[in-house]
C-alpha cells in the first residue's frame, strides 16, 4: 500500500462486510481521520434490497463504524446506479453482448461520482476492501497491482482507474491473504470478521439474471429463436439469446454426431450460431474504450498477458495498439471463451497496465455470462 502520511481524511467505501471493515480498522490505527460512507444502491421494487445494503449490512456496518468509533454516513446512489449499471447491463444484453457491470460501477460509481463526493467532504483519499494495490514510483506516476492473494485479486475490476484516480485512492488489504483479514478482524473485535462474501451481483435479487433480464431488457422479454451451425443449417430453437454465453455445451437442447458449442449470438437474426470444439477457439480479439493506467497507451507493441473474464487464468499475448482507443491482442494459444462485453485487462508481472471492451469478431453482430467482483 503507498505511504501517504497520517492525521489525513480518508473516505471507506463500506458494506457491512469484514473487508471494507478491516480497511477501516486498519487506516484508522494508521493515524488516518477516517469517515465511512455506505451507498443505498438500485433494487427492484418489493421486499428484496440491493445486496449490497440490505437492511442487515447497513446494521452490521453502523455497528463496526461504533465499534471503530468513526462517523458513518448513508447515501443515497440508487437513481445514478440505475442509470449507469443497471440499465447498462440491459441494454447490453439487449445488443447480443455479455457485460460486466462491475467494471462500469468502479468507474463511474465508486471511483467516479462517490471519489468525488469524498474529496468535497475534505478528504484526500477513498478507500475501499479490494484486494489491489497502489505503488507510486519515483518519477511520481501510480502503478496498479494485483493483489498478493492470487484467490482473491481484484485488480481486474479496477483496471479503468487512471492516474487521477489512484492518485486518490487507498487499498489497505492488498498485502494481506483473505484468512489473515478475517483473522484480524476476530483479533479486533469486529462483528463481521465472519460474514460471508457476496457472490452475484448485487441487484439481483435471487441471483438469476435470466429471470432479471425477463423482466428488464429492452424490448420485452428475451424472444425465442434458430439455432444454426456455421453454414446456417438450422438445429433447434434457443430460449432467447440472452441466456446463452460463448463456450456453452449444456442446456442447448440439441444433439449431433459431435458435441456442439455456443460460438456466437446473432441479435439481427435472433440467432444462436453452434459449432464443434475446434470452430470455438480464437487467437485474436480487439478491444475497444482501451484505457490505460497510465493514461496513454504504449508507444509500440507489447509483450504481455490478458485476463478475458474476472476469473479466467492469465494467457499470453501481444499487445498492439490501434487508433481510436482500441487495440488488438493476439494470444500464443487459441482461447475458447472469448466474450464480446466482457473486459480484457492487460498485465505484466504484477502490474495492470489497462483494458478495455472485447468486441464481437469480425462478422458477426454479438456475442455472449456475467462475473461478479468477488
Amino acid at each position: 500500500m503507498k505511504k501517504r502520511g497520517t492525521q489525513q481524511r480518508v473516505v471507506v467505501a463500506m458494506s457491512g462486510g469484514v473487508d471494507s471493515s478491516m480497511a477501516a480498522a486498519l487506516l484508522l490505527e494508521q493515524g488516518y481521520e477516517v469517515i465511512g460512507i455506505m451507498l443505498r444502491l438500485w433494487a427492484e421494487a418489493g421486499p428484496a434490497a440491493n445486496r449490497c445494503c440490505t437492511p442487515d449490512a447497513v446494521t452490521d456496518a453502523r455497528h463496526v463504524a461504533d465499534t471503530l468509533g468513526i462517523p458513518f454516513y448513508v447515501r443515497d446512489y440508487k437513481d445514478v446506479f440505475k442509470a449507469a449499471v443497471v440499465d447498462y447491463f440491459t441494454e447490453t444484453y439487449a445488443r447480443g453482448l455479455t457485460p460486466n457491470p462491475c467494471l462500469v460501477c468502479n468507474r463511474q460509481i465508486r471511483f467516479g461520482r462517490l471519489l468525488d463526493e469524498a474529496l468535497s467532504l475534505g478528504a484526500s483519499y477513498l478507500a475501499t476492501g479490494h484486494y489491489a494495490r497502489v505503488r507510486q514510483t519515483q518519477a511520481g506516476a501510480y502503478q496498479l497491482l494485483k493483489g498478493i492473494d492470487s484467490a482473491k485479486d481484484q485488480s481486474y475490476v479496477l483496471h479503468r482507474l487512471g492516474q487521477a484516480q489512484l492518485a486518490h485512492t487507498l487499498f489497505p488489504l492488498g498485502e494481506y491473504v483473505k484468512s489473515e483479514v478475517r483473522e484480524m478482524a476476530q483479533t479486533r473485535g469486529l462483528p463481521v470478521f465472519n460474514r460471508a462474501d457476496s457472490q452475484d451481483l448485487c441487484f439481483l435479487a435471487n441471483g438469476d439474471y435470466r429471470e432479471f433480464l425477463s423482466r428488464h431488457v429492452p424490448g420485452g422479454p428475451p424472444q425465442p429463436g434458430p439455432i444454426l451451425d456455421t453454414t446456417g443449417r438450422p438445429l433447434g430453437e434457443h430460449q432467447g439469446l440472452p441466456y446463452y454465453t460463448i463456450g456453452q455445451r449444456k442446456g442447448l437442447g440439441i444433439a449431433g454426431p459431435r458435441p456442439l458449442y455456443v460460438l456466437a449470438l446473432e441479435p439481427s437474426q435472433n440467432a444462436l450460431i453452434v459449432g464443434t470444439a475446434e470452430e470455438l477457439g480464437r487467437r485474436e480479439l480487439i478491444a475497444a474504450n482501451v484505457t490505460y493506467v497510465h493514461d496513454h497507451p504504449p508507444s509500440h507493441p507489447l509483450r504481455i498477458t490478458a485476463k478475458i473474464r474476472y476469473k479466467a487464468p492469465e494467457a499470453l499475448a501481444n499487445l498492439i495498439p490501434l487508433p481510436d482507443d482500441r487495440a488488438l491482442v493476439h494470444f500464443d494459444e487459441p482461447l475458447r471463451d472469448i466474450t464480446p462485453g466482457q473486459g480484457v485487462v492487460f498485465y505484466q508481472g504484477d502490474t495492470v497496465l489497462g483494458g478495455g471492451t472485447i468486441q464481437p469478431a469480425k462478422g458477426s453482430q454479438g456475442s455472449g455470462s456475467c462475473v461478479p467482483d468477488g
